[in-house]
């Protein structure tokens, strides 16, 4: 069974010895690789097993480089993968379709081993910190609408209900004819209702002063 812990590695060349190179650069205790002779095919094995990031080569049949990476861009399961072209055309029209298309690096052949891996690495830990920061924004947003839920039954469902709390202790504390026990019973809820008053008031209060909208 493979080790879901490792980044995995996907190489598209549709010729083989390039295939076997990258393959043995990366098939370590570090990286899994799968590797495709043909776009198809790669499209194919993303869309069931979206791999980490992609290294892919330009010049293929049926299906170019290029065209790969804008079919991966448009499928909204894939488009985040970082695809690295690497390719024999250094020719700088090139480099600028395989930016547009969607790469977010471009390694001309023949490669420095440790050139490619370096930058493999960097993409990969790019990849990691967006979705770290985007996993920190999505609580955040959800602290903000839990805080929001809190103050709206904090205004509404609480408030109104607490108020005819607190009435109605004061109103029987009027009567002339209570008993002792039931006075201090009466002021005893009194008390308590309108702490919580308070404590209600006070946690407003916070959450205007973290949007910012507190008045002094």
């Amino acid at each position: 069974m493979p080790d879901s812990t490792k980044p995995t590695i996907m190489i598209v060349d549709d010729t083989p010895e390039n295939l076997q190179l990258l393959r043995e650069m990366f098939d370590n205790a570090e990286y899994r690789v799968v590797a495709f002779p043909s776009g198809k095919l790669a499209l194919a094995a993303a869309c069931k097993n979206p791999p980490d990031i992609i290294l892919l080569d330009i010049n293929m049949p049926e299906m170019d480089g290029f065209e790969v990476c804008r079919q991966l861009k448009a499928d909204e399961a894939l488009k985040e993968i970082p695809i690295i072209f690497v390719s024999a055309l250094s020719e700088t029209q090139d480099k600028v379709r395989a930016f547009t298309a969607g790469g977010v690096d471009y390694v001309t052949k023949p490669f420095q081993f440790e050139e490619v891996r370096a930058r493999v690495r960097t993409h990969l830990d790019l990849c990691r910190a967006r979705r770290e920061l985007k996993r920190q924004n999505d609580i955040l947003h959800e602290n903000l609408r839990l805080r929001e839920l809190v103050d709206q039954i904090s205004r509404h469902d609480l408030k109104s209900p607490l108020t005819v709390f607190l009435n109605i202790p004061e109103m029987l504390l009027e009567e002339e004819n209570l008993l002792p026990d039931q006075k201090e019973l009466l002021q005893l809820l009194s008390s308590s209702g309108r702490r919580m008053s308070e404590m209600i008031r006070r946690s407003l209060d916070l959450i205007k002063m973290e949007k910012g909208i507190y008045e002094f």
